[in-house]
């Protein structure tokens, strides 16, 4: 399973829960525990804690993450395929953007539907529908290729999003509920520290660098990829310098949700 910093999971899911219409078919308000898999710094269990009035709990097999967890919320290392709780021990079973980086999404579902009295939900992504609009002319194009390349490289299915339906099916999960929530983030002058610090990894081509290994392509087509990436960053560094700068990015994330 890939691994992912605080900061990485702080800066990409800032904003996500604003609208939480998209979590109406968890029925929140009526759940007396959630669990919430693959938790990471707790962003999902935060807005569990404060929507339910049942006990919270958040795994995740990075302990580090761990520590960044609300106080409300209760915190247990655990492993997605083996979890460290009785059957039907939790109403709600939960994940964010967590299966996604599975190689085995159908057996983390079976072992959610172990645990959960109730009823299982799965929140993730469909990467291969995100879309990019820039001042930066090349910008919405680059970040294509290199969606693409990174989709069709990395070992697991980061677009799982728009086929939950069919996955909760092969595990033995019918009557699926579904919403959508399309997480929509944009810059903007006047800009914050952490939106530089993003203009800057673009100028350094940063991403690019720490994803290479997961994409597909000879050498000479990412270092090509890589050299633009540069080029189109040290664009956005100017245009921010001169407060010009715009960018918005829109993730769809897919939610289902099963009886058990």
């Amino acid at each position: 399973m890939r691994r992912f910093s605080a900061d990485y999971l702080d800066r990409t899911r800032e904003g996500l829960w604003a609208d939480r219409a998209a979590l109406a078919p968890l029925r929140l308000a009526e759940r007396d525990s959630v669990l919430d898999i693959g938790c990471g710094t707790g962003e999902l269990a935060r807005v569990c804690r404060e929507e339910s009035a049942g006990r919270v709990v958040g795994t995740d097999h990075d302990p580090a993450l761990l520590a960044h967890l609300p106080a409300a919320v209760d915190g247990v290392r655990g492993d997605a395929y083996a979890l460290p709780f009785p059957d039907d021990s939790v109403e709600l079973v939960v994940c964010q953007a967590l299966l996604v980086n599975l190689p085995d999404p159908e057996r983390a579902l079976r072992e959610f539907a172990r645990v959960a009295s109730g009823a299982v939900a799965a929140i993730e992504p469909d990467n291969a529908g995100v879309t990019v609009e820039s001042t930066v002319d090349a910008e919405a194009r680059l970040a294509g290729e290199a969606r693409t390349r990174y989709i069709e490289g990395v070992e697991t299915d980061v677009a799982l999003g728009s086929d939950l339906p069919a996955l909760f099916a092969r595990a033995g999960l019918g009557d699926v509920r579904t919403a959508r929530r399309d997480h929509v983030r944009t810059l903007t002058p006047p800009y914050s520290e952490r939106e530089l610090e993003a203009v800057g990894r673009k100028a350094r081509a940063t991403a690019i660098g720490e994803r290479r290994e997961e994409m597909v392509g000879d050498a000479d087509a990412l270092d090509a990829l890589r050299s633009a990436w540069r080029e189109m960053g040290r664009e956005a560094l100017a245009q921010t310098r001169a407060g010009e700068y715009e960018r918005r990015e829109t993730v769809p994330f897919h939610v289902a949700v099963a009886d058990v």
